[in-house]
């Protein structure tokens, strides 16, 4: 495993725990799927059922792969444990990819502008000099805009094990270009 892919995953883990108690739990995924949907104005509703859903089965994966005590809440070393073993959370982060994806695609032409990018983005947590970064990695066309593929296969790739120098690695530390995922 890769040092990029923990670091990726442990700024992950810090952002998605949205009530701040220290490990994951259901909470922290409703918290976050409102936090994200209510900054997609211009998505409609299916778009955010479907965002919602994406994080439910994201905390549900997670808590049937990991809660093997039961407490309801998953710790930073069994998230590491879960999200960077591809065999356990494909299907489940090309599902978020998708929803989230979609929701940045409000007009559905396959394309997402900047301003949606940055919206979603920053409502997860990042920083914006990281979200510009990142954004610019993707290669932007000259409407500044990126394929909806594009930016799936790279929320993939942010938590693919064997990664490094990826567009993801941007949203690490520091802001703006040069950033580490």
């Amino acid at each position: 495993m890769r040092a990029e892919a923990t670091q990726r995953v442990a700024l992950v883990f810090s952002l998605l725990d949205a009530n701040g108690n220290g490990v994951l739990d259901a909470e922290d995924f409703t918290l976050m799927g409102d936090r994200v949907v209510a900054v997609a104005s211009r998505s409609d509703d299916a778009a955010k059922d479907a965002m919602r859903a994406a994080f439910e089965r994201y905390w549900t994966t997670l808590l049937t792969e990991l809660d093997a005590n039961g407490d309801g809440v998953i710790s930073f070393e069994e998230y590491t444990a879960c999200v960077l073993s591809p065999e356990r959370f494909d299907a489940t982060i090309t599902a978020f990819a998708e929803a989230l994806a979609t929701l940045g695609d409000p007009d559905g032409d396959g394309l997402i502008e900047r301003p949606d990018f940055m919206a979603l983005m920053t409502a997860i947590g990042f920083e914006p000099g990281n979200i510009d970064a990142l954004f610019d990695a993707f290669g932007p066309t000259a409407e500044d805009r990126i394929p909806v593929p594009t930016w799936v296969e790279g929320i993939r790739d942010y938590y693919a094990p064997d990664k490094a120098g990826i567009p993801g690695d941007h949203l690490v530390t520091g802001t703006g270009s040069g950033s580490a995922a």
